[in-house]
C-alpha cells in the first residue's frame, strides 16, 4: 500500500509538471532546474550567468527551507527573483512551482532558472516542469559526489563545478571527479566556473543557448 502511495503522489505531481511546462514552452520560456548541495555556489552562480545573458529577459525562483537571503541578494542586482520557503521540505515539487507561478510575470521568451533546495538526493527524484536539469558541485564538497550521489548527476544535463580557486587547499583530486562524472553521466558537459570571478560563464552560456535552441527546434 505505501508504494502504491507513493507512485499516485509522483503520478500527479509529474502530471502537474508536465503542464508546466508545456505553458511555459507555449511562451518560449526555457527552464532551467538548478540541483547542488548547500554553499555548492548555485546563487553565485546564476548571478554570474544573468550577467551575460543580458539584455535577454530572465527570472529565478529561489528554493530555501527557511529564509528569503538569496532572493534578497538577487533582488539587489536587480534580478527579477521570487522566494518559496518549504518549511521543511527537502525539494521543490510542481504545486509549489504552479502557485509561485500564478504570481510572477515572466515575459515570453525569457529564461526561468529554479535553484531547488540544498540537497544532492530528492530534487534528482522529481521534474517541476524544467525543460532541462543542471548540478553544481564545488570542489570544497570533495572529488566523490558523482560516486556517493549518482542520480542528480545522472539526470542532469550538464555539471558546474564551482570554487575552482579551491583545489589546491581541499586538495581536490579533478581526475578521480570527472571519471566518476564520466561513469554516471557520460553524455554531460563539465564547465568549471569561478561564481566570484565569472571566470568559465561564458561557456556555459554558449551551451546554455544552444540547448535552448535544441529545445525550440
Amino acid at each position: 500500500m505505501r508504494i502504491e502511495l507513493k507512485r499516485a503522489i509522483y503520478e500527479e505531481n509529474d502530471r502537474l509538471a508536465g503542464e508546466i511546462h508545456e505553458g511555459l514552452r507555449s511562451r518560449g520560456v526555457f527552464t532551467v532546474n538548478v540541483l547542488g548541495s548547500p554553499g555548492a555556489g548555485k546563487t553565485s552562480l546564476l548571478m554570474r550567468l544573468a550577467e551575460r545573458l543580458a539584455p535577454d529577459p530572465l527570472a529565478v525562483i529561489e528554493g530555501d527551507v527557511a529564509s528569503d537571503i538569496d532572493a534578497r541578494a538577487l533582488k539587489a542586482l536587480g534580478i527579477d527573483a521570487y522566494q518559496i520557503e518549504t518549511g521543511g521540505d527537502c525539494h521543490l515539487n510542481a504545486p509549489m512551482i504552479q502557485a509561485i507561478l500564478g504570481k510572477m510575470k515572466i515575459a515570453d521568451d525569457s529564461w526561468l532558472f529554479i535553484e531547488n533546495i540544498g540537497n544532492l538526493i530528492c530534487p534528482a527524484e522529481s521534474v517541476i516542469g524544467e525543460d532541462i536539469k543542471i548540478v553544481v558541485a564545488s570542489v570544497a564538497e570533495g572529488s566523490d559526489k558523482p560516486y556517493k550521489y549518482p542520480l542528480a548527476f545522472q539526470r542532469s544535463a550538464a555539471c558546474i563545478l564551482t570554487k575552482p580557486d579551491l583545489m589546491k587547499a581541499v586538495d581536490f583530486d579533478e581526475v578521480f571527479f570527472r571519471s566518476g562524472l564520466s561513469s554516471v553521466a557520460p553524455e554531460a558537459p563539465l564547465f568549471t566556473v569561478n561564481g566570484r570571478t565569472g571566470e568559465g560563464a561564458d561557456a556555459l552560456v554558449e551551451w546554455l543557448r544552444a540547448a535552448r535552441g535544441a529545445a525550440r527546434a
